[in-house]
């Protein structure tokens, strides 16, 4: 029997309860939805980069409709719970936000984020008073739903040139008070940061794992993460791959790569038939 969109939302609530952390990986469609579940991975989540590489854009070059779409196969895909990375909820009124709520349900979502973030070079993070009232739209959707949506509220200054650290923990404050499940501030430059912020809140916290920094999953939950999330990580590392596999059959006319890939069979056994 079909696990259920209710029956995916509890479990989702219920691995933020703890103890520990766990990790999120961030697959880009189906095929890596179900080799991420496979290997024993416990929820899944979108990522706006790897869908937009996907479809040979630039981050953030995707419409809403796109973005559900992709979501809707990656949901399709496993019985796992799935969040998405809903951007900025794709407008700047609190009412778009809570429509990408209800459109991201409708999807077959149990879980998923909305950044501060603008889209605006001129002025890339909303003001907080507005970035808190789409916050709490956002979070009035997730409540009118018939099962249990974990909602993550991102605060992205540290992507957008502003590592303010005291400003980031305030805006997640007010997230917190808004009522957001979970909260994230993306691109924390190092554990005193990521303590910092899992010290200055009381709901669960999202931290992204960062190349160059030496992070565990360990470290990091004993810094106070309960989630761990790669964003497009996984798609950036499979495209690198392709990228070095090109320049090897170009430049030096040989196909090591094969001797590194998997086989066709193993790769078979991981998708569905039909």
């Amino acid at each position: 029997m079909a696990v259920t969109q209710a029956e995916r939302g509890t479990a989702f609530a219920a691995l933020h309860e703890g103890p520990g952390a766990f990790v999120i990986p961030n697959p880009w469609d189906a095929g890596t939805a179900r080799i991420l579940a496979a290997l024993g991975h416990v929820a899944l989540a979108t990522t706006s980069a790897g869908a937009a590489f996907a479809l040979g854009r630039r981050d953030g070059a995707c419409s809403r409709a796109e973005t559900l779409a992709n979501a809707r196969l990656i949901v399709d895909a496993t019985d796992l719970p799935v969040a998405a990375d809903l951007e900025n909820g794709f407008g700047d009124a609190p009412a778009d936000a809570a429509e990408t709520i209800r459109l991201a349900a409708d999807a077959g979502l149990v879980g998923g984020s909305i950044e501060d973030a603008t889209g605006n070079p001129a002025q890339p993070i909303y003001d907080l008073d507005h970035a808190a009232a789409r916050i709490a739209a956002a979070v009035a959707a997730t409540r009118a739903l018939p099962f249990r949506f974990t909602f993550a509220a991102r605060a992205d200054n540290f992507l957008h040139g502003r590592p303010d650290l005291p400003d980031t923990i305030r805006r997640l404050q007010a997230f917190e008070a808004m009522g957001a499940d979970v909260l994230y501030a993306p691109g924390l430059p190092d554990l005193d940061a990521v303590r910092a912020v899992c010290s200055a809140v009381t709901r669960p916290v999202n931290v992204l794992a960062a190349a160059g920094k030496g992070w565990t999953v360990q470290a990091l939950a004993g810094a106070g993460a309960r989630r761990i999330s790669v964003g497009g990580a996984l798609s950036r590392a499979a495209l690198t791959a392709v990228a070095q596999a090109g320049r090897e059959m170009l430049e030096a006319g040989t196909f090591g790569f094969l001797d590194r890939a998997m086989t066709t069979a193993e790769a078979t056994s991981y998708m569905r038939e039909g």
